[in-house]
């Protein structure tokens, strides 16, 4: 197994950037030894995602509209974290504003890399327990509706095709199977 980089970058400009993302142009001499070009999303936040399970073995899925994909889409509840904040942080931010959720026990479950043929998105997912409801507080950009579900329920909207959002989709399958062994 060869785990050395067969790529050489021989320049790199910035193409555009915003507050979320960067897209990077890199000319490129490839695996092959071929000039060739790669482009690149480089994404300024982590990816958060938390599943919170209440005491019935309920959970909460978050809706809203999704402008890149014209659709409207139900999630776990999820957000960004910024580089200067930790994931565990940004998580418990995120809980609150979306669902206003606080929780006092939380565990990681997963962390994947989102797309990674064009980006260098990383998503972080917890799984939240023992929680008390306050109000939630959505970003003004958020127009959210909540449904609390049981878990078994929100399984099979994955299996059913309902759920969509592939942190939601790892984030539910990973927890099921985690249930299934008897691992939480």
């Amino acid at each position: 197994m060869n785990t050395i980089n067969p790529w050489t970058i021989i320049d790199t400009q910035i193409a555009y950037t915003n507050n979320w993302i960067e897209v990077i142009h890199h000319n490129v001499i490839n695996g092959s030894g071929n000039n060739g070009i790669y482009g690149k999303v480089h994404f300024k936040n982590i990816a958060i995602g938390i599943v919170p399970i209440d005491n019935e073995n309920n959970t909460w899925l978050v809706g809203q509209y999704r402008f890149p994909l014209n659709i409207y889409s139900w999630e776990i509840p999820e957000g960004g974290c910024p580089l200067n904040q930790t994931p565990i942080e940004a998580a418990k931010r995120e809980l609150l504003e979306e669902t206003g959720l606080v929780a006092s026990e939380w565990n990681e479950i997963l962390q994947m890399h989102l797309s990674n043929s064009v980006t260098d998105e990383l998503a972080i997912v917890f799984v939240a327990k023992n929680l008390q409801q306050q109000q939630p507080q959505p970003e003004d950009t958020e127009q959210l509706t909540l449904k609390k579900m049981p878990l078994k329920d929100v399984f099979k909207m994955v299996e059913n095709g309902e759920i969509t959002d592939s942190v939601s989709v790892a984030a539910l399958q990973k927890l099921e199977l985690m249930q299934l062994k008897h691992l939480i």
